[in-house]
């Protein structure tokens, strides 16, 4: 006996695709005169906000990784929520600790001798 997938379950994944169509609002966002372009930019935000959190978990590069949500936490305070800053300045103690002492005994920049 042979499988055949049934006609629905194609118009559904295309539906599916359609609403959950990754678009980069970012890209429009960013459409005024900036040093780099507005696609480069996007992406280069999209990339950091995912990156540097992974390498924060990961314990790799601390200091550095540190640095990113520290100037995104102060984006976010100054320009989108300015009533937030309860938030926001606990995030950036965390992230200025961070950047102050480094990780921890169990990261991979102990591991890898990068401390």
């Amino acid at each position: 006996m042979r499988w055949t997938r049934p006609s629905n379950i194609g118009r559904a994944q295309d539906a599916l695709q359609r609403t959950i169509a990754i678009e980069n609002p970012s890209r429009d966002a960013l459409q005024a005169n900036y040093p780099v372009p507005s696609d480069i930019a996007a992406y280069m935000a999209t990339y950091a906000e995912t990156l540097f959190p992974l390498l924060l978990v990961l314990g790799l590069f601390t200091r550095l990784s540190a640095f990113s949500p520290l100037i995104m936490t102060a984006v976010i305070e100054i320009f989108v929520y300015p009533l937030a800053w309860p938030t926001h300045l606990t995030w950036a103690a965390l992230m200025l600790y961070l950047m102050g002492r480094g990780a921890g005994q169990w990261s991979l920049d102990r591991v890898f001798g990068l401390r």
